[in-house]
């Protein structure tokens, strides 16, 4: 499952550079980030690092319009990483 910056988001720029992936990015009002591109940092880190430097509470959740299992997520990881070496 991807993961969603909620409406809770302050717009601290804690998020953005820590993402592995490059899936964060500014909206229109609060940080997005692109389905496509998350792995809730599955192939990075133990936990997605969004989610640990925010500083507010429940503001990055799970995406319930984008569910994807463990295989899935690992699947975008080699993709997004080693798609040269496929």
């Amino acid at each position: 499952m991807a993961l969603l910056i909620t409406k809770r988001c302050i717009n601290c720029d804690m998020c953005e550079p820590e993402c592995p992936n490059q899936a964060i990015t500014m909206g229109a009002e609060i940080y997005e980030i692109e389905p496509e591109r998350c792995t809730e940092c599955i192939g990075h880190y133990e936990k997605p690092t969004c989610q640990t430097v925010c500083p507010i509470t429940n503001t990055i959740i799970l995406d319930p319009n984008h569910q994807e299992t463990e295989e899935q997520l690992w699947d975008k990881f080699v993709l997004l990483h080693h798609a040269d070496k496929i």
